[in-house]
């Protein structure tokens, strides 16, 4: 067999496998979407929907690494390549996890609904819908970046992460606000916290896999850089 035909045969796997996880990518944010739909309407209907599709994003993550695992034994890549499959790796791994958030938020709302409690939430549907807005656009953005590999749009990604955070950071202090002015509220407050985090968690993970895609075109980890130093990287 021709050297050209193994590369062309190669190229086509790590396509095949790009594609996958692209899939995978679209499944973790339709699953954020729902959540926050399930947690805005109080949708138990949807909560549940959320749960099952966090079993598909498993299953995904599972074969997706499994197959990594098969072309990296069997091509044995080197330089830009191996990068690219080591990204792989982790992107599937933060995908997983956003999902796994998803799933926390599902599990909040049908929690809620269950114990009658609902009607107390105590974080306004519009601040958790404009929080959750920008982590699911942030995804999107990531995902796109990849799909492109194109490590400026990444860089935008890891800069919209400081607005997400802001977002956060607002909602906690209302959230103190409401039990310090009436500390019967504490307890209907505990589960907007964790839903508030598990918002800003996505974005997080939006966030790393951006850096992932830096990585790939850049050949450069750039974890814990400041902006400064990622613009000039990547610029």
């Amino acid at each position: 067999m021709s050297d050209k035909h193994l590369s062309t045969q190669f190229d086509s796997e790590l396509s095949a496998i790009s594609t996958r996880v692209l899939e995978m990518g679209g499944l973790a944010e339709s699953q954020v979407a729902q959540a926050i739909y399930a947690l805005v309407n109080f949708s138990g209907d949807t909560a549940t929907q959320v749960l099952k599709q966090e079993e598909l994003v498993n299953q995904m993550e599972v074969e997706i690494d499994r197959d990594l695992s098969t072309i990296i034994a069997r091509r044995q890549p080197t330089a830009r390549d191996l990068r690219l499959l080591i990204a792989i790796s982790k992107t599937i791994g933060n995908l997983e996890r956003v999902g796994d958030e998803a799933a926390r938020i599902g599990r909040t709302v049908q929690r809620l609904i269950n114990s009658g409690v609902s009607s107390r939430l105590r974080v306004p549907a519009n601040d958790v819908s404009f929080e959750a807005s920008l982590a699911t656009a942030s995804l999107r953005k990531a995902l796109d970046a990849f799909a492109r590999l194109d490590a400026v749009k990444a860089l935008e990604v890891i800069k919209d992460d400081n607005q997400i955070d802001q977002e956060f950071d607002g909602l906690m202090r209302k959230l103190i606000t409401y039990m310090m002015e009436d500390p019967r509220t504490i307890s209907a407050s505990i589960d907007p916290v964790f839903v508030a985090k598990a918002i800003e968690r996505i974005g997080d993970h939006a966030k790393n896999l951006a850096e992932q895609i830096i990585y790939i075109v850049k050949g450069t980890d750039v974890r814990h850089h400041s902006l400064e130093n990622l613009e000039s990287i990547v610029r």
